[in-house]
């Protein structure tokens, strides 16, 4: 296994993750496993951003500028709704 795929394995398994927590954090019975979630997800949150900076730096997550008339037309179409 190559690097690319080490670390796209591990943004996979993070995302993952942070769900679990989020879900945790919404369903939690009292405010201490309530904090507790909500400051491992925190904790998550940062790593998953760090593995995508990292990612993004090498050029393996690569993003794309979507034309502003796109953005436009979504915006409409869910306003209408």
């Amino acid at each position: 296994m190559d690097d690319k795929n080490l670390m796209e394995n591990i943004l996979l398994l993070e995302k993952g993750v942070c769900d679990l927590y989020m879900h945790g954090s919404i369903e939690s019975s009292t405010q201490n496993i309530h904090q507790a979630f909500k400051t491992a997800l925190n904790e998550s949150l940062t790593m998953q951003d760090t593995i995508y900076d990292q990612m993004a730096a090498k050029g393996w997550y690569p993003t794309e500028q979507v034309e502003q008339s796109k953005v436009e037309q979504v915006k409409q179409k869910f306003s209408m709704q």
